[in-house]
């Protein structure tokens, strides 16, 4: 954890959480993919207390580019968790988890964004991403890890028609609940493996019943979709949360 003790103290913040997302937290990583970094930080009480407010973003790249990390303000998060963001609920799912300053603080926030969840917005984010991720697979050769971005998508889509709930980060984990056919199944643990051992650069082509699938399920997911309920949590809470962690969190050195 030195890349992250070394952005807290360049950029006078304190990370909350620091976990994994991407290939790795997703269970298809290939041997030489880079780690995908995401945080969580606060900055000191009387930060948040300007006329302008302080950038709610942290970008590092490691001098060997294998670690890929980058964090939101908790502000910023909260905004996120109530917009029922997708890329914030698989932060909070991760698995694989880094550090965290205090488990109370984390563990509040996870039972917090529950009232949050939106199927609706989560679903469309997950078939425009899945959509725009497929029509790069198609036809020709391509990157094996396109074809995961995919698939992942469609299964994501699948659990929330299912489940209405915020699907797991592992596609091992959607892929035992999510009632597939037990062939495709076998071929998407095949080709899990097969990626395990190539590189990212790996081009791979063809695998006619895992597109069917993909494309069944997204023309299913569209057609579905309007079925599908929103949801917009009260704001009130996000706000009672962020002012109690700045308070708890106030005087800890940063």
């Amino acid at each position: 954890m030195d890349h992250v003790r070394r952005i807290e103290k360049e950029n006078g913040v304190k990370a909350l959480w620091v976990c994994e997302t991407g290939s790795r937290a997703w269970g298809f990583p290939s041997p030489d993919s880079d780690y995908d970094v995401r945080m969580i930080y606060t900055r000191p009480k009387n930060d948040y207390l300007t006329v302008w407010e302080s950038k709610d973003t942290i970008e590092y790249m490691s001098d060997d580019r294998e670690l890929d990390i980058s964090g939101w303000d908790l502000r910023k998060a909260m905004g996120l968790l109530w917009k029922s963001n997708a890329s914030m609920f698989e932060r909070l799912s991760s698995t694989v988890i880094y550090d965290w300053a205090d488990s109370e603080i984390i563990d509040a926030l996870n039972n917090l964004s529950q009232q949050y969840f939106s199927p609706k917005a989560a679903l469309h984010h997950y078939l425009n991403m899945g959509i725009k991720a497929f029509a790069n697979v198609q036809g020709k050769k391509y990157r094996l890890k396109r074809l995961f971005y995919a698939l992942r998508a469609a299964l994501c889509c699948r659990w929330i028609l299912e489940y209405q709930t915020a699907p797991p980060m592992r596609i091992q984990a959607l892929l035992d609940i999510l009632d597939i056919n037990a062939d495709l199944k076998e071929r998407i643990l095949s080709l899990i493996e097969l990626k395990s051992g190539k590189g990212e650069a790996y081009e791979h082509q063809g695998e006619r019943e895992v597109f069917t699938f993909i494309d069944s399920t997204f023309e299913y997911t569209k057609a579905s979709e309007k079925r599908i309920p929103a949801n917009k949590g009260d704001v009130k809470a996000l706000n009672q949360f962020f002012q109690d962690t700045l308070n708890r969190l106030e005087g800890r050195s940063l």
